[in-house]
């Protein structure tokens, strides 16, 4: 391993933290809590909203932020993946943490860490070793409430090691990450509903009646509280090229109104959830003006989100997620051309996601590249994929910047552009467009 100087600087933490995955690997839940107990077991006494799902997670906790900061409350947030640097994923009071604090908190964990090694007991993964960066952030700075977004799962995930939440959220369940979670929708929602705990209140999307049983299941075995929001629980009314509309029914058969940034359908549900929770947290109606403003104005990077005009970032990255978005431009009017930019990783099942694309989309034109990251999938492969599903032009780029040069003069000026297929895309495209069209 690399030598940590005196005077640490961002690129040495960035790049020891990015090779940790060379020499160590998941572990089990009782190694996290020794970490965090070596660390001082920061947050054990703060109010823990823990948040798991397939898709939706970070919306949900982003709304969930938003509605306990505009109660006055302070929170921290604890979100995966990073988009551009690691700061977006330790956040306080809506505020993602300074270099300077990474950088000590980084110090911390890292001199804790040596000593593990130094005993024999083996290094923190990844995931691990920045959950407790974050835990230590947020205890540093005194918040009361910390949101918790799993990484992958529930049952086994590092952040399912804090044992006494006041709430937890499940969000959608759907076919992701089947090699190591399961092959059935039933299995990932038993890995999801891992993290209900013994009379904990459990608020989750009941979209699903095969999810329905497996979660309402484990529920009734800890005597936890349980609140499906299901399909009936809030009504879409509009969807303009800004915002979606729609209201959400709650405990006294009243109506409520609500409208989320962006065009994102599934949105309403991330919402629905959030409010819902917030209101057991908070123990209150969920009918109060200022939530209706936290709602509206929360901001969550690269889901449905207008990075230029008439460009729209989506990290739809599996299945369940291109349903959703699909559905989302089931939704909206077409004007001028409707341009695709699309890229994925290796262990996704991108040939059913580009198929769904090919009879749903009803766009123009398509444009393949790869990623920089080195699970990206084959260009060619994707690109003879698109040609099985359509009859409209595919284009297949070697470089993202020269893909997303020319799907952007396609697009033309009353066009729109849609780049998704996953969250590492979403993460250079807004590198390059910081660099290059900004």
């Amino acid at each position: 391993m690399m030598q940590i100087r005196k005077k640490i600087q961002y690129s040495d933490m960035d790049s020891y933290i990015a090779d940790i995955p060379k020499f160590t690997k998941k572990h089990s839940l009782e190694h996290t809590r020794d970490f965090i107990r070596r660390l001082g077991n920061p947050c054990h006494d703060r109010k823990v909203i823990h948040v798991a799902g397939t898709n939706g997670k970070g919306s949900v906790c982003a709304f969930m932020q938003a509605i306990l900061l505009c109660e006055g409350k302070t929170v921290g947030l604890f979100t995966s993946p990073h988009l551009v640097r690691l700061n977006e994923r330790i956040v306080m009071n809506g505020q993602q943490i300074s270099d300077e604090k990474l950088l000590l908190c980084f110090e911390k964990v890292k001199k804790v860490v040596d000593q593990m090694v130094s005993e024999g007991v083996e290094h923190p993964s990844y995931f691990e070793f920045l959950y407790g960066m974050g835990m230590l952030a947020f205890e540093e700075s005194n918040v009361e409430y910390v949101i918790l977004e799993t990484g992958l799962g529930g049952r086994l995930d590092a952040t399912n090691s804090f044992e006494h939440p006041v709430i937890t959220i499940i969000t959608s369940v759907g076919l992701d990450h089947m090699g190591i979670l399961g092959n059935t929708v039933a299995e990932i929602a038993g890995e999801k509903a891992g993290i209900i705990k013994e009379g904990v209140p459990v608020v989750f999307d009941g979209s699903s009646e095969e999810v329905n049983q497996v979660i309402q299941k484990r529920a009734r075995a800890q005597g936890a509280p349980c609140r499906k929001i299901g399909k009936d629980a809030f009504e879409i009314l509009e969807i303009t090229d800004k915002q979606v509309a729609f209201s959400v029914s709650n405990e006294y058969d009243k109506n409520t109104f609500w409208t989320v940034r962006g065009t994102g359908v599934y949105q309403a549900m991330n919402a629905t959830l959030a409010l819902h929770a917030a209101a057991e947290v908070l123990g209150r109606s969920i009918n109060e003006e200022r939530w209706k403003t936290a709602i509206t104005e929360m901001y969550w990077p690269g889901r449905m989100e207008e990075v230029l005009p008439g460009v729209i970032l989506d990290g739809a990255h599996n299945l369940p997620a291109i349903e959703r978005f699909v559905e989302s431009l089931g939704w909206q009017k077409k004007e001028g051309k409707r341009v695709i930019l699309f890229s994925a990783v290796e262990d996704k099942d991108y040939e059913q996601m580009i198929r769904l694309i090919c009879k749903a989309s009803d766009a123009d034109s398509y444009y393949v590249t790869g990623l920089v990251d080195a699970r990206g999938a084959g260009k060619r492969v994707m690109e003879k994929i698109f040609e099985d599903y359509t009859d409209k032009p595919v284009h297949v780029s070697e470089s993202l910047k020269e893909a997303f040069s020319e799907a952007l003069q396609e697009k033309g000026t009353n066009g729109r552009l849609y780049c998704l297929g996953s969250l590492y895309l979403v993460g250079e495209l807004k590198e390059l467009i910081g660099g290059f069209y900004a």
